[in-house]
């Protein structure tokens, strides 16, 4: 349709007016100009239309992740795991239950002797016996004097396994591992060790043994105990032991040194300070030594022999 037939093209009215003629030249550079301008868009309309080609970059790509990949993991709280050692621990893993549990497995205690043979504050030692007789594990009973007194439950005594495998791990890794200096314990109670020795013994030479030391110590912490080995267990009480196979008699402080291995037991028979009375056997004989861990396997020899009335 030229633009001559424009005003009859909509029912005969005009509407844009008479349009005038284009020359042939005009018309010519329309094509060519129309060539020009719409050339460029078809080159890009086929370029477009070809098939993609891989890109390098989209290789080095991570793989899309689907909500199930993508979704981490969820973090229960610790109560919620299934762990018996952590469970446990939630119950008895702070610092002084273990300690106060083990000092009530040998007889009940009032809340001095507690602080004595323990050392911790008195505000923590309260907090710690209260929760502890809240879990079962302590019961507070009636004493002679009027003050209560603590023990140890049927619950409590349950923990008597978990106590020794603890105090005999320190004994025979902790010490070492944690490169602990025996000599910390120069001023440690005569008691504290004395009641230690069934952690200390030497089970593996005491199979088959059946011995009783009475240990007799002067001097400040000193007192009387019975020690007995009987076929690869030991028991240590207060008292005289009647009929022992062999007595010692030193001051509290130096029998502590001998027993620790902080002081050679040879040395001090010579200079008067430990006396053996008895039998043959040796208390190091059954117990190890914490300083001394190199020594001979064979340690009888470290407290020489004496009879009774004999020097040493």
């Amino acid at each position: 349709m030229s633009t001559g037939d424009l005003p009859t093209a909509f029912g005969g009215r005009r509407i844009l007016g008479a349009l005038p003629e284009r020359s042939n030249a005009a018309q010519g550079r329309s094509e060519r100009n129309s060539q020009f301008h719409f050339g460029p868009f078809l080159s890009i309309q086929w370029i477009l239309s070809m098939p993609a080609m891989p890109s390098p970059l989209r290789s080095r790509r991570s793989p899309t992740r689907t909500p199930e990949t993508s979704r981490k993991p969820e973090i229960l709280r610790p109560a919620q795991i299934f762990d018996p050692v952590a469970r446990a621990l939630d119950v008895i893993g702070d610092r002084w239950s273990l300690v106060l549990v083990r000092q009530l497995l040998g007889g009940s205690k009032g809340f001095q002797e507690l602080r004595v043979r323990t050392g911790i504050a008195p505000r923590v030692l309260s907090s710690r016996l209260r929760q502890l007789r809240a879990d079962g594990f302590v019961e507070s009973v009636p004493a002679e004097a009027g003050r209560p007194v603590y023990a140890a439950t049927a619950k409590g005594r349950t923990l008597s396994p978990i106590i020794a495998s603890i105090a005999r791990w320190w004994i025979h890794e902790g010490i070492g591992a944690l490169d602990v200096d025996p000599g910390r314990f120069t001023e440690t109670s005569a008691r504290s060790v004395l009641e230690s020795l069934p952690h200390l013994l030497r089970e593996d030479r005491a199979q088959g043994v059946q011995v009783v030391f009475e240990i007799r110590l002067s001097g400040e912490g000193g007192g009387v105990w019975a020690v007995e080995i009987d076929d690869g267990r030991c028991d240590v009480r207060e008292g005289y032991a009647y009929g022992a196979d062999v007595r010692y008699t030193a001051s509290a402080r130096d029998w502590c040194a001998v027993a620790l291995g902080l002081c050679d037991a040879r040395e001090a028979v010579r200079s008067g300070r430990l006396h053996k009375e008895g039998g043959p056997q040796a208390m190091d004989q059954f117990f190890h030594q914490i300083a001394r861990p190199d020594r001979p396997s064979d340690a009888s020899s470290s407290f020489p022999h004496t009879t009774e009335g004999e020097k040493p």
